[in-house]
């Protein structure tokens, strides 16, 4: 399965528009599923060092955030949308598009959820090189790149009242996902200065970390 990137219905909907706000409660129940806001809550906290600044990119609604928040973690949004209602008072939220954001050398972690799909090859080169110039470490979590995924979401989630933005969106971002050691590569990670595990779950993640050696 080659990976395809096409445009999502939900990036030409404003943040209040019927579709966006159902579509933001199937994208609750799918990242309850596949357990990403778990995986992150689980995995960051034993990697962070004293000094280190966590920024989400894409953070979208803020939850994952917010949630991070809630285990006592301290995390900074980046992305178009405007600032949630009840984004942390402590903590910062950029709004700027993440390929043109200028303050990545204010972070030396960088995290995001289902958000590195939705570029291009030449777009994710780009951001890695913003990235690598200051992070040493970036977790990602996102769509594994499988036609049974695909099978299975468009099956499965009618019967959970998802609405077609949902449906839409879902088979095009599982077809842009990633499979074995593609985010790295396509980051363009160096494997001299940086290691990573790359690795899919049952449920339909792909899941990198990447650390800076030292």
């Amino acid at each position: 399965m080659q990976r395809e990137i096409q445009p999502e219905l939900l990036d030409s909907l404003s943040p209040e528009h019927p579709d966006a706000i159902h579509n933001r409660r199937d994208l609750r129940l799918t990242n309850r599923f596949m357990g990403n806001f778990r995986w992150f809550a689980r995995s960051l906290p034993s990697r962070l060092r004293a000094g280190d600044r966590v920024l989400e990119i894409g953070a979208g609604t803020g939850e994952l955030g917010a949630k991070l928040e809630s285990h006592g973690l301290h995390v900074d949004g980046l992305d178009l949308w405007p600032r949630p209602d009840f984004w942390p008072a402590t903590s910062e939220w950029h709004r700027a598009d993440l390929l043109a954001f200028e303050d990545y050398r204010r972070y030396s972690v960088v995290m995001g959820n289902l958000i590195f799909h939705q570029f291009s090859p030449k777009e994710l080169g780009e951001l890695g090189h913003k990235l690598s110039r200051s992070a040493r470490l970036i977790m990602a979590s996102e769509p594994a790149r499988r036609r049974l995924s695909q099978v299975f979401f468009a099956r499965i989630a009618p019967l959970l009242g998802a609405n077609h933005v949902s449906l839409h969106d879902a088979h095009v971002s599982i077809a842009a996902g990633f499979q074995a050691e593609e985010l790295p590569q396509l980051l363009g990670l160096s494997p001299v200065e940086w290691e990573w595990r790359c690795q899919s779950t049952t449920f339909g993640a792909y899941r990198m970390i990447a650390v800076r050696r030292t």
